[in-house]
């Protein structure tokens, strides 16, 4: 077995704090609607601290499989699902593993993969789609969140929200620049107190535009096709053949 991996181990403390309650609102507004049609389970790629597989638990009644190979946004994820009810636990799965080495097969009606996909390079990309498809059963679909689907002209700059916790106020940015055929994503986090910053620290992640046509291709050499009507802007739904 591969050594887990410890990425994120500065934005697992920050995530949460800054980002987590957007990104609930996003996540519910996304996918809620195909998630409570599941009717076998619900597969959950790069859980992450989990909102995808909360908001799963909260709108069907299906098992859902968290997939989090990352072990410091694991740790918040466990930490979450233990606090639920003993009837929910039972129904949530989390594998430490990424998906095509967590042997997953016929699982899931639905797939979601949240605010993964345009951290994966082409090549994990490539090797992702194959173990979806082994993972969802005939007529499954798929739901993943589009990246950017080119290089930043300029640099983007945006400010995260300030969140005071007791006599501390947390805050940040985060920065996208092009690179070469990539954007580089950073992340600045710091915390003051009365008496000025506490500490500060940085994290620098990267991403690979793609544009919807070239994703529905690649996913199509792998047997699924879009969803027909489905012109999300931020979502992308395709199936596989019942």
């Amino acid at each position: 077995m591969n050594e887990e991996r410890d990425d994120y181990a500065v934005s697992a403390e920050f995530y949460d704090v800054l980002q987590a309650r957007r990104d609930e609102l996003r996540v519910h507004r996304l996918y809620a609607h195909a998630v409570g049609d599941a009717r076998l389970g619900v597969l959950d790629v790069g859980s992450g601290t989990g909102r995808v597989a909360l908001m799963s638990l909260a709108e069907s009644r299906v098992a859902v499989h968290a997939v989090e190979p990352a072990r410091a946004m694991r740790a918040p994820l466990m930490s979450r699902l233990a606090s639920l009810p003993t009837e929910l636990r039972d129904r949530v799965t989390v594998h430490a593993l990424p998906l095509n080495e967590a042997a997953l097969h016929r699982v899931a009606d639905v797939a979601v993969c949240h605010n993964t996909v345009a951290a994966l390079p082409p090549a994990e990309r490539h090797a992702l789609w194959p173990a979806v498809a082994d993972a969802l059963v005939p007529g499954g679909s798929l739901l993943l969140e589009l990246p950017p689907s080119r290089l930043p002209v300029h640099d983007i700059v945006r400010a995260l929200p300030i969140q005071r916790f007791g006599e501390h106020e947390y805050g940040g940015r985060m920065s996208m620049s092009a690179e070469g055929d990539r954007i580089r994503t950073r992340f600045d986090y710091w915390v003051r107190g009365s008496a000025g910053l506490l500490r500060e620290h940085t994290e620098t992640f990267w991403m690979w535009p793609a544009s919807r046509d070239q994703l529905v291709d690649g996913l199509g050499r792998h047997g699924f096709t879009a969803v027909p009507g489905e012109r999300n802007p931020d979502v992308l739904t395709v199936s596989l053949p019942s």
